[in-house]
């Protein structure tokens, strides 16, 4: 069976995204926009047009970021927190509909580059916290893989039949390159696949640490926003950002319950969300939601896209959400987004 490659699948959902936005199709089919939208969101910061970004997807520009909740209000949406999210829904007047904004992993360049976007708006935002990437002592591996393939022209990998060469002396070798690597990291136990790509990076130059050290708040940053500025919220999102439905329930209950208490230890505020890491359909489920909602969190956010539906009918533990992606950075396909229609034709 032939693959669909990247190139051809964001072809696709552009062509999609036009044809909602320039027909204005969401007049046509009014219920499919629900009772409001959360929007995901990463890295917030200038472009850096790069010829080789595998993460390009997590970067939008403050530009398009303001655009978005520029056209959010101007389709009548009212922004809300996420935590607020249950109850606004539940008291929601005929045609009201919420939007909520959320940023996961805790970059520096959410407190840079996004916060004064949402002073500048008024609306309220949700930072989710790694709790081992604000002490050092995790890593993010799309970043390290990331950095690895663009400065190294090849290296030396086993994934998982002995050693080999990796080519990376191109761009696209490069993408494939990152692919491997990604797919390497479902392949077998997370941290073990985390740490062999580590020590790779390592011996050729690229430290993890300092990866996450340059790019991610630590505890005195989130101190710092959280004192300064009383629309955010921060909520959880694990201490290692694994894929929890790979994890026992020791580890489970461990990962959810002990950012808690550190998040309100370094923000002064108690968190009662969550955001399962990677938000697939195989990384969060009931039995994750049910452990979320035993250490005391209100709501908890997937990656699965969709809209909010009408009040009694959303799983608050296990809500869609929809990505604000990088690949996709104009105002028009936010308005297509908050249409609903694309997640009606999935």
């Amino acid at each position: 069976m032939c693959s669909v490659s990247p190139s051809f699948k964001r072809a696709v959902i552009t062509a999609g995204l036009e044809a909602i936005a320039l027909t204005n199709a969401g007049r046509f089919v009014p219920g499919a926009a629900g009772c409001g939208i959360v929007f995901t969101l990463h890295h917030v910061r200038p472009a850096t047009n790069r010829d080789y970004e595998p993460n390009a997807l997590l970067a939008v520009t403050p530009d398009f970021l303001d655009a978005a909740i520029l056209e959010a209000k101007a389709r009548g949406y009212v922004p809300v927190a996420l935590d607020a999210l249950p109850a606004a829904i539940a008291s929601a007047k005929d045609n009201e509909r919420y939007v909520a904004f959320t940023l996961d992993d805790g970059y520096r360049d959410n407190a840079e580059h996004a916060a004064p976007v949402f002073r500048k708006n008024n609306v309220p935002y949700t930072i989710f916290i790694t709790k081992g990437l604000v002490e050092r002592t995790h890593s993010m591996w799309w970043e390290t893989a990331e950095e690895l393939t663009r400065r190294c022209d090849k290296f030396a990998f086993d994934f998982g039949a002995g050693v080999e060469e990796v080519p990376c002396e191109t761009t696209s070798r490069k993408h494939a390159a990152f692919a491997r690597l990604a797919r390497f990291i479902e392949t077998i136990d997370e941290d073990a696949a985390v740490a062999r790509l580590n020590d790779v990076a390592r011996g050729l130059g690229v430290d993890p640490t300092s990866i996450v050290e340059e790019q991610v708040m630590d505890r005195e940053a989130l101190h710092a926003l959280a004192e300064q500025d009383p629309l955010a919220r921060f909520g959880v999102h694990t201490i290692s950002h694994c894929n929890l439905a790979r994890v026992d329930a020791g580890r489970l209950e461990r990962e959810i319950v002990e950012p808690i208490e550190a998040i309100k230890g370094w923000t002064g505020k108690s968190p009662t969300t969550i955001a399962y890491p990677y938000g697939g359909k195989r990384a969060c489920t009931e039995r994750e939601a049910y452990a979320a909602r035993d250490a005391g969190l209100s709501v908890g956010v997937t990656t699965q896209p969709g809209v909010l539906t009408e009040p009694g009918t959303n799983n608050w533990m296990l809500l869609s959400r929809v990505s604000l992606n990088g690949l996709y950075q104009k105002r028009r396909y936010v308005r297509a987004l908050l249409s609903g229609i694309p997640f009606r034709l999935m």
